[in-house]
């Protein structure tokens, strides 16, 4: 089985730059890239529909900054939860002895 590739965004971009303002043809520019021609122009078509939204990956993206601020400050809840469980924890250890 082989593993499928990834391209980065930049490399993508800088593609079909080439694509666009090179005298060589597409055939050419994939082959000198690595890559099969039909994906240059998948990529080119891409680009062309979603502009700068275009090769956003994979990944989880956070869309917005008060979720990050909301996650932010239950992290803080939690950790000052936790300080307060390890010092009832150490209270109730000595009362045993």
């Amino acid at each position: 089985m082989t593993k499928r590739q990834t391209f980065t965004k930049e490399f993508k971009l800088e593609a079909i730059r080439l694509l666009e303002t090179s005298d060589k043809k597409g055939t050419e520019i994939a082959r000198e890239l690595g890559i099969r021609r039909n994906l240059l122009y998948k990529w080119q078509d891409e680009y062309n529909s979603k502009g700068e939204r275009a090769f956003k990956g994979s990944g989880r993206t956070v869309t917005s900054v008060s979720k990050v601020d909301e996650l932010k400050r239950e992290n803080e809840r939690l950790k000052e939860e936790v300080e307060i469980l390890k010092k009832a924890a150490a209270y109730f250890a000595r009362e045993l002895k």
